[in-house]
């Protein structure tokens, strides 16, 4: 009989299973997409029962797979979608609202009020993040200020605040456990990342009682345990966000190791070990994990809208039908027009690291006579690589560490025009493994730690390399495309 983990991937625009061996090796996946909701401009929601039927969907879809026909699931880990908010009433364990998501901008006002009242150095020296919509602690309080009776019920200690994480661990233990990890408290901006504790200044500025918080574990444990009809009772072994998760099964375990993924956001992050460095260059500062005891810190480049950009080719203006054409169509167009001055800065949702703009709004420039359908598509991908470009470089800057590779993943990773575009721009090779899957299989890899089937000498060891992209333009090449970048950066910028 044969031992699995089961990763339940739960992201901006799916929920997902995926089955691993205990040794780490991908088996099999399902997945199953979830309803973006757009109330108001620049409002962005999700239903969490919609979230929590679709998980329990491909858990069960898992379940079912022939693999298991004689073999056992002897754990499960959780990757989530970090910074998205979901309070939920204690005792029914029914949402007071739907959950707003990470992108969503509405408490940009609160922000505002929060940078005039001078309190950016403390947020960013006891949090390690910006104020910005982008985190939890204004959504939460925006639920409690509009949802009748809600503030006076969390006082009484009625209701439950958490990340995905905590929602689907919550149901998933039968409403008895109400808990998250080190690495998501840490992108909530109510989280004190020195102390390892909920920060009470933070959390009286936004007006969050304590007691509808969670308890804050390490990633690796026992979190609780899911009874499942066909495998009986097992542990839930790992919680992580999902950019740290990648991180982890990236294999970046040492200081000054980084990746890159290009999800419906795209985030570069670099392992900063026990370290938290400063970060001049708009770097956000976060908990990577914590394994025995052990706290691992990492710095964290954070681009808003990556992989969703292309989604809005397809659904919001519909120029394409198939996302994975755009790069056969950018190729294409690439050696028609070498020269092209067609720029996309698709801040649908703001712009992040190293900006941090949050009235910022989308932009294309440069659009000629002849700019069509095919220098959209093609420019909208390139996006993707300008954003990681500014990353990259804050990056290098703060940590004083020159990368000479960069490993990659995400699905839009499997994208082999991006991929050239982006070594050329960044001068640099990139390195795209053979399971694109580092986020599901960091947190499949940290319960299998948990429950001593793998050590961390063996986790580094699983990465394999599938393809190298090499830097082929030259320096004069490169620093004209960053000019144009940052030209239409400043235009973007200045005209709001």
């Amino acid at each position: 009989m044969s031992d699995f983990i089961i990763s339940l991937d739960q992201g901006t625009t799916s929920s997902r299973a995926i089955l691993f061996s205990v040794e780490g090796t991908l088996l099999a996946k399902a997945q199953t997409e979830i309803t973006q909701i757009f109330p108001k401009q620049g409002w962005v929601e999700h239903d969490p029962i919609e979230i929590l039927n679709t998980t329990y969907d491909v858990l069960q879809e898992i379940f079912e797979h022939e693999l298991l026909s004689n073999g056992r699931v002897v754990g499960i880990g959780i990757t989530n979608q970090r910074e998205t908010t979901v309070v939920w009433d204690r005792k029914t364990g029914l949402p007071l609202y739907n959950a707003i998501v990470w992108q969503d901008k509405r408490t940009s006002q609160v922000c505002d009020e929060l940078k005039n009242s001078g309190l950016e150095e403390y947020v960013k020296s006891v949090t390690g993040l910006f104020i910005d919509p982008y985190f939890s602690g204004t959504k939460v309080a925006w639920i409690l200020d509009h949802v009748d009776g809600a503030r006076e019920r969390a006082v009484r200690g009625e209701l439950c605040f958490g990340t995905i994480d905590s929602w689907l661990l919550y149901n998933l233990t039968g409403k008895e456990v109400h808990a998250t990890d080190f690495s998501n408290a840490s992108r909530t901006m109510l989280f004190n990342i020195n102390s390892l504790k909920w920060d009470e200044k933070m959390l009286k500025v936004l007006n969050v009682p304590i007691q509808i918080l969670p308890k804050v574990f390490p990633s690796s444990g026992v979190f609780g345990h899911y009874e499942s009809n066909s495998h009986g009772l097992i542990p839930i072994s790992a919680i992580m966000g999902d950019q740290q998760s990648a991180l982890f099964g990236q294999g970046c375990l040492t200081p000054g190791s980084a990746k890159n993924t290009y999800g419906t956001g795209c985030f570069m992050l670099m392992n900063t070990g026990k370290e938290i460095p400063s970060t001049p260059s708009g770097l956000l500062n976060t908990i990577a994990w914590q394994i025995d005891g052990v706290t691992t810190y990492a710095l964290e480049g954070s681009v808003f809208i990556a992989g969703a950009a292309l989604q809005w080719l397809r659904d919001g203006i519909g120029i394409i039908e198939d996302i994975t054409l755009s790069s056969d169509i950018a190729k294409q167009e690439s050696s028609l027009s070498p020269d092209s001055t067609l720029i996309v800065v698709p801040a649908f949702a703001g712009l992040g690291t190293p900006y941090w703009d949050m009235h910022a709004r989308g932009a294309i420039f440069g659009l000629t006579r002849d700019s069509g359908r095919p220098a959209l598509i093609r420019a909208t991908l390139e996006s993707l690589a300008y954003q990681s470009y500014d990353v990259l470089s804050a990056m290098q800057e703060d940590s004083g560490i020159s990368l000479f590779k960069l490993q990659v993943d995400g699905g839009a990773s499997a994208n082999d025009y991006l991929m050239q575009f982006q070594a050329d721009l960044l001068g640099v090779s990139i390195e795209r493994p053979s399971n694109l899957e580092s986020t599901a299989a960091g947190v499949a890899y940290m319960a299998s730690l948990t429950l001593g089937r793998l050590t961390l000498q063996d986790i580094s060891k699983l990465r394999k390399v599938e393809n190298v992209f090499e830097s082929e333009k030259s320096l004069d090449w490169r620093e004209d495309r960053v000019k144009k970048w940052k030209d239409a950066i400043g235009r973007t910028i200045s005209n709001i």
